[in-house]
Parts: structure tokens; sequence; C-alpha cells
């Protein structure tokens, strides 16, 4: 059975930050996230906020040039953030150290770059730039994130951030 697939629009940056935060509050305890979308689309925004939302503090980076960014969480494990614009092919992603890291969340942007190289998804977020704001596209790719989209559903998390659905 397929699992709806949440459109959500978000006005503005807050609403950007209450769907991470909303995401944050239902997320399974284990988790993959590729975040799809244009420039200035939003993704960095969302992935702050999710980490915000599950401990993370002080300064938090965005992983542009960095490639990665590794974040303890505020229940004692730890999240990758992963921004792989600027890799060529998924080969480099083993110059990343990853290969033995098993973190509880992954945040991935730009995930089509490292294809063959990362762990499957659970969610897939797609942001678009609409007009003013953006438009959130979610999409379970396994079990697990079947269960975040129907949590999120249940405790009408979704529903507070837009009515677009």
């Amino acid at each position: 059975m397929n699992a709806p697939t949440p459109q959500l629009f978000l006005a503005d940056t807050d609403a950007t930050e209450q769907l991470g935060r909303a995401l944050a509050a239902t997320r399974p305890p284990r988790a993959v996230v590729y975040l799809r979308g244009e420039l200035g689309a939003g993704k960095s925004t969302l992935a702050r906020a999710l980490l915000r939302a599950l401990g993370v503090t002080g300064a938090i980076r965005s992983p542009t040039y960095t490639l990665v960014e590794r974040y303890p969480l505020g229940d004692g494990g730890e999240a990758l953030h992963l921004d792989l614009y600027r890799i060529g092919h998924a080969e480099e992603l083993e110059f990343l150290g990853l290969g033995d890291a098993e973190p509880e969340l992954w945040l991935v942007e730009w995930p089509e770059r490292g294809a063959g190289g990362l762990p499957d998804a659970d969610l897939t977020v797609e942001l678009a730039i609409e007009g003013a704001g953006r438009s959130a596209r979610l999409r379970a790719e396994s079990s697990a994130g079947r269960g975040w989209l129907s949590r999120l559903e249940e405790v009408g998390r979704l529903h507070a951030v837009s009515s677009v659905t």
C-alpha cells in the first residue's frame, strides 16, 4: 500500500523551520533523509531547524564547503549533515570518512551526487521555490519513512505547517 505523499506550502522561513521541528518530534530512532531542491530552496534551513529541535547546541554550519558536519544530539546520539553539491562522483564519499559511521540521523543535501555510496533514504523531502514561499513534498522511501509520515499525520503536525496536502 502506498503512503500518501504530503505536499505543503511553506509561506516563509518560519514555516520551513516549523516543518523541521515537526520532523524532529516524530522521527524514528534511526533515519536517512534526502533533501532535494535547487539552490536556495530551503534545504539547509530545514536541516538546521531539525537539528536544533533534536538538541544540537552551538553553531550549526552549512556543510557547503566541508561537505559533512557531525553533530551530537541531545539524546546522546549523532547526526550527520552532508552537502554533496561540490562532489563529482560517489567515489569521493570515501574521503569523508563515513565508512563506519552509524549516526541516528543522516541529512543529505544533493543525494543524487552520492548515488550508490549512500545509505538508502527513509524519507525524501523535495523543496522548491514557489512565489515568495516554498513547496515541500514528503515521500516515504521505506517502512520507517511510512511510519514517520503516519506519525506526522496522526499528531496533526503537517496541518499546523501548511493547509495544502
